[in-house]
């Protein structure tokens, strides 16, 4: 990057007022909207109070060469040039952070809204009066006369944002706002979109913060066509105004205990809800019926599955250049999905990235890049072991039986065949989803191509998106680095298809603890289409651990695709669970003796780092 002529200012304390103009591939206009700007200027300001900034965003025409020697023959201008596309918010946040004058304005370069207009948008704020001033074409009165395919989504647009955010004023993209330097100052680090969406969020954060906002109209005219893709653009800013309401509006209110009690109270009224269609003695009587030995084996199955997934992360580890004990690995493990079951949102999560960076120095980023890359093999294995499950089913003649369990009429007890047709059809569904999901990651991180921005760019050219790409290409960059070689992929692949296939075999051990008595066939497939819908659920951060969501789910399930009854069916998902969810408390309870580690700590040393992981070192 590099400034233009920077050096002939006479004396920049004297400058007052700094007008940035954004300029993306504008070589037939910029030096006529330079030249006019100046004039505008001159006309209400002394002649050395001010200076224009030509911020060109990468441009691939000949704005750059305009603006230099514009800047070379004038010390009133400023050229900062880009390389590389910084977007037009990221293009006006540098230009503004540069900037000598202590009111910042901008505009755009097609000079849509009338020059006359200018001296009252900087006097404004200028005179102290107001913190930020915009002008507005949708003002009662002063309509702007635009064309129906701007008019109706840019009046879309701002009906949005005055609903979901909450803003006081009609017009959010004029191209046509000043603030003071006081308030951009304060404002910038909170403002994290860098392109369209940059002054709308601007506005909206400056009026929630209390900021002085005064907006008036202007006489507007549209030059040329626009540079906003209705459908990318326009795309990309409503997920934009979704992201803003979270952050401004609900993430303030979710605070631990509003979470943990949102959780209590989702799983009560599911179990209030549940009384309703079963007899909670019948399901209890169910419970008390089962097998105790059959239920101790149950959890020696389940816990077997904690030293391998020790060895799972130990390879993944070792692939990203870690070296670690299986033990301490297996402790890091329990730890964090005690944390998952004690606290909501899977909290435990990015606790297990604080246990092995406080007590082995392994680096915050690629602690989430080994569970990240952990993800995508449970992914793997679910749709692996869906297409072991289904080709068995097959083989042994137990299709028609598993069709005619979902596409069975009549109910079985108090529950309607057809709310399992819809679960199972819905869990077919997002299981589909999630092996494309896979199949393409796996895909981009066997070559050297990036598949993914390309496909999001054509739905979205926002900073959202670019966002969302970096994490996605983060995603595939981790799993290349855990699974790089043939070998490695084969290693961590087998390994996570013998902890899931281990939950599946407590789950049938738990069915036949109840007395179940089923075809081999059909009980392995019932079982492992239950126990995958039901840890498919608990992905929702709904309640600590995913309690009651996974009961509810395997219930419909098991419901859904076997004569058994939803007193049993419920029993069998509540025993399921627990028994999983007291080994992992054993567990980690004891892991957390061994390693001193105390999980309130570990949770609120790792909440920063959560909110905003680091970079995944490269």
């Amino acid at each position: 990057m590099s400034s233009s002529a920077e050096e002939r200012v006479v004396d920049p304390s004297k400058i007052d007022v700094s007008v940035v103009l954004p300029a993306y591939n504008e070589e037939r206009t910029i030096e006529g909207t330079v030249r006019t700007t100046i004039e505008t200027l001159a006309d209400f300001l002394p002649e050395n109070a001010f200076e224009v900034i030509v911020a060109e965003d990468g441009c691939d025409d000949r704005t750059p060469e305009i603006a230099d020697r514009l800047a070379a023959s004038d010390s009133r201008v400023r050229h900062f040039h880009s390389d590389e596309r910084l977007g037009r918010g990221g293009a006006l946040e540098r230009a503004f952070e540069s900037a000598l004058g202590d009111t910042l304005v901008y505009f755009d370069t097609d000079l849509a809204t009338d020059m006359s207009h200018l001296e009252e948008l900087v006097e404004r704020v200028r005179s102290g009066e107001y913190d930020v001033a915009t002008g507005s074409r949708w003002m009662p009165g002063n309509e702007a006369d635009r064309p129906p395919k701007r008019s109706v989504p840019s009046r879309a647009y701002n009906g949005l944002v005055r609903l979901v955010l909450r803003s006081d004023l009609r017009d959010h993209q004029c191209g046509f706002k000043a603030i003071s330097r006081e308030a951009f100052d304060l404002l910038k680090h909170d403002v994290e979109d860098d392109h369209w969406f940059w002054d709308t969020e601007l506005l909206v954060r400056a009026q929630r913060d209390g900021f002085r906002v005064a907006e008036f109209p202007v006489t507007w005219e549209p030059k040329g066509d626009t540079k906003v893709d209705l459908i990318r653009d326009v795309f990309g800013m409503g997920s934009q105004i979704v992201r803003a309401w979270w952050q401004l509006s609900v993430k303030p209110r979710i605070t631990p205990t509003v979470t943990a009690v949102a959780g209590l109270l989702l799983t009560l009224v599911a179990l209030a809800l549940m009384t309703v269609y079963l007899d909670p003695r019948a399901v209890l009587d169910e419970m008390s019926r089962a097998n105790p030995a059959l239920v101790l084996l149950a959890a020696l199955v389940y816990l077997v599955s904690w030293p391998l997934r020790g060895i799972r992360y130990r390879d993944i580890l070792t692939e990203m250049g870690f070296y670690e004990k299986v033990g301490f690995l297996t402790g890091a493990i329990f730890i964090s999905q005690t944390g998952n079951l004690v606290f909501p949102a899977r909290a435990g999560d990015a606790v297990r990235a604080y246990v092995v960076k406080a007590r082995r120095g392994i680096p915050y980023p690629s602690g989430f890049a080994s569970l990240a890359a952990e993800r995508v093999f449970d992914l793997l294995s679910l749709a692996g072991l869906a297409g072991i499950v289904l080709v068995g089913i097959t083989a042994t003649g137990g299709t028609a039986d598993l069709i005619a369990g979902i596409t069975g009429s009549g109910s079985v007890g108090n529950v309607s065949r057809r709310a399992g047709r819809i679960a199972a059809f819905v869990a077919a569904g997002v299981g589909v989803a999630a092996i494309v999901a896979v199949v393409g990651i796996v895909a981009s991180a066997r070559t050297d191509r990036s598949f993914i921005r390309p496909l999001i760019r054509r739905l979205s050219s926002d900073s959202y998106a670019e966002y969302v790409a970096k994490i996605m290409e983060r995603f595939v960059v981790d799993l290349q680095r855990a699974a790089g070689t043939r070998e490695a992929f084969t290693r961590i692949g087998v390994s996570s298809l013998l902890i899931w296939a281990l939950d599946v075999v407590t789950a049938i051990v738990i069915l036949l603890a109840l007395g179940v008595r089923l075809d081999p066939t059909v009980l392995v497939a019932v079982s492992f289409f239950a126990v995958s819908v039901g840890n498919l659920a608990k992905v929702l951060p709904l309640s600590p651990g995913g309690i009651g969501l996974y009961e509810a789910a395997f219930t419909v399930l098991v419901v859904a695709l076997t004569p058994i009854s939803p007193e049993l069916a419920i029993g069998a998902a509540v025993l399921d669970h627990a028994v999983k969810n007291v080994v992992t408390v054993i567990g980690g309870v004891g892991s957390m003796g061994a390693l001193n580690v105390s999980l309130t700590e570990a949770v609120e040393e790792s909440k920063d780092v959560r909110e905003r992981p680091e970079p995944t070192q490269d």
